[in-house]
């Protein structure tokens, strides 16, 4: 099960994916350019200390990331708020990329079109909510995921915070 970050906006919100990835143990591919230099002390700041226990890939661009050796196997997830249908009961696999699309505008139609499934996650119908932060939902579609595919990695229980 693999992460992917399509041309992040946020530098918080790529550092909380980063420590989200070193904790399900779930490979990170970040998909270039960021709208923030890597450096961003607020990115390292929401990555804590677990920058280094993430496995991090950075791809310059769309195309070196559909070209990547990684990309071989498994199909590739977009999650969108014009997905087709929503993220639970989904057929997930175990070689699957769960992909997140930029805060401020999603991803563009080449995007959409490579995806082998779109997938929503439901809200309530109330006026003025658009979506949930790009980690929460990829926080909540790798829980069903790897839930779903026997995924989750086998350690004590630890603190939750």
């Amino acid at each position: 099960m693999r992460l992917a970050l399509f041309q992040p906006d946020i530098p918080q919100n790529l550092g909380a994916a980063i420590r989200l990835c070193a904790c399900l143990a779930v490979s990170l591919d970040v998909i270039e350019p960021c709208a923030f230099p890597l450096s961003d002390k607020s990115l390292k700041r929401a990555a804590l200390d677990y920058g280094d226990k993430a496995q991090i890939r950075l791809h310059s661009g769309w195309t070196a990331f559909l070209q990547a050796r990684e990309r071989a196997d498994g199909r590739l997830i977009l999650f969108t708020t014009t997905g087709a249908r929503p993220y639970s009961g989904f057929g997930y696999a175990a070689g699957d990329t769960l992909l997140f699309g930029r805060e401020s505008a999603g991803v563009p139609p080449e995007v959409h079109d490579a995806a082998d499934a779109r997938l929503y996650i439901p809200m309530a119908p109330a006026p003025g909510l658009r979506s949930l932060n790009v980690v929460t939902s990829a926080a909540m579609a790798l829980g069903e995921a790897l839930g779903r595919t026997g995924g989750f990695a086998v350690s004590s229980p630890g603190p939750t915070s």
